[in-house]
């Protein structure tokens, strides 16, 4: 297999496939790249068995061959190299890279040993790229990374009145997020789609995007396809909790501000915050809130932010960092915190649209 590429080109085919590599010891074979060349198309495959990750790329073909190459050293010797062509030649034991006076020699896997990894190129439906990466920002950062609860790693997909809804939590807190324009992406079956998947899929897109994602679903695969990239995942097997019991029909208080003023001010009172068992007590008034941090090895922080509240005086207290993610999702400059008491869940959406709703659970404070 030889080949010739522009550098920056081929750093980028060989980073996107190396996200999806293993660093299992088992399988060494799994911390490589697999690199087919054909014409002048190169292909590159990372996987770790679950999720894989495929990039096409226009090169000059020189000889066509298929290799296993070290994936991360392989991204750094090429990011390292000077602007310009770079070659990369294999044979079954070694790998080629060069540039200009550079040159290495890197040992490589056997390609026998790398697992098949079929990616289908069919798309079965389209979601505006820009509506889902929005999406997927409001909705990924809620699920859990707790491998002892996989359901909860995942990010459930479930039709809703012809379109999808995203919805992810860790059980401290719970986000759902209505795609406009995705109909077709879910059947009748929810799917549960790993959320380090969807983190891979929200660093391709952009929320000002144009065009669309193409999307292929089967019982147990979801195919994302961006471009030259491909992502695929086996999904989650599983019953995903049932979130709509959490959510509550009404409030009787609600508390509106403008999201940029509260999240400045919380992340100042967060600053005596030394560990995740610190709360922030919102005490709700009207005319606005009264923020305050009191910790006891630093000291007392307190700031008031001026809003509209309806309903009776009430103090709340929340972890600050779950607290800041979800004001920070939401879209628009004004956000609505909704409560009931300081036990039950509190909602917090945009004061401008309805598609986004964060629920978290507040911290019991003495």
């Amino acid at each position: 297999m030889k080949f010739r590429s522009e550098r920056d080109s081929l750093v980028e085919a060989l980073a996107t496939t190396s996200r999806a590599v293993s660093t299992r010891l088992a399988m060494p074979v799994l911390s490589g790249v697999l690199v087919q060349v054909e014409g002048n198309q190169l292909t590159a495959t990372g996987t770790d068995g679950d999720l894989s990750i495929r990039v096409t790329l226009e090169v000059i073909g020189i000889e066509d061959g298929t290799a296993v190459i070290p994936a991360r050293l392989a991204t750094d010797i090429t990011k390292s190299l000077e602007p310009g062509a770079v070659t990369v030649e294999a044979n079954n034991e070694q790998v080629e890279i060069s540039a200009a006076r550079s040159q290495f020699s890197l040992r490589s896997y056997p390609s026998l040993e790398f697992p098949s990894v079929s990616i289908t190129n069919e798309i079965t439906a389209h979601v505006p790229a820009g509506v889902l990466a929005d999406g997927l920002r409001q909705v990924v950062r809620a699920s859990s990374n707790d491998d002892a609860r996989p359901l909860l790693t995942g990010v459930l997909l479930t039709a809703v009145t012809g379109t999808v809804r995203l919805v992810a939590t860790d059980s401290y807190r719970l986000a759902l997020r209505d795609l406009d324009g995705a109909a077709g992406v879910v059947g009748d079956e929810d799917i549960l789609v790993p959320a380090r998947a969807l983190s891979e899929l929200q660093r391709l897109i952009n929320p000002g995007d144009e065009g669309t994602v193409g999307v292929t679903t089967t019982p147990s695969e979801i195919t994302f396809h961006v471009g030259a990239v491909a992502i695929s995942t086996r999904l989650i097997a599983g019953t995903y909790p049932d979130y709509r019991q959490l959510i509550p029909e009404s409030y009787p208080n609600a508390l509106h501000l403008g999201k940029e003023t509260l999240v400045a001010a919380l992340r100042r009172v967060r600053l005596l915050v030394k560990d995740n068992t610190t709360p922030v007590r919102l005490s709700m008034r009207s005319g606005g809130v009264d923020l305050k941090v009191t910790s006891q090895e630093v000291g007392e922080g307190s700031e008031s932010v001026d809003g509209d509240y309806q309903g009776e005086d009430l103090t709340i207290a929340f972890n600050p960092a779950y607290l800041i993610d979800g004001i920070e999702a939401v879209a628009g400059d004004e956000v609505i915190i909704e409560s009931s008491d300081a036990t039950r869940p509190a909602t917090i959406r945009s004061a401008e649209a309805d598609n986004y709703r964060y629920l978290l659970m507040p911290v019991r404070v003495s």
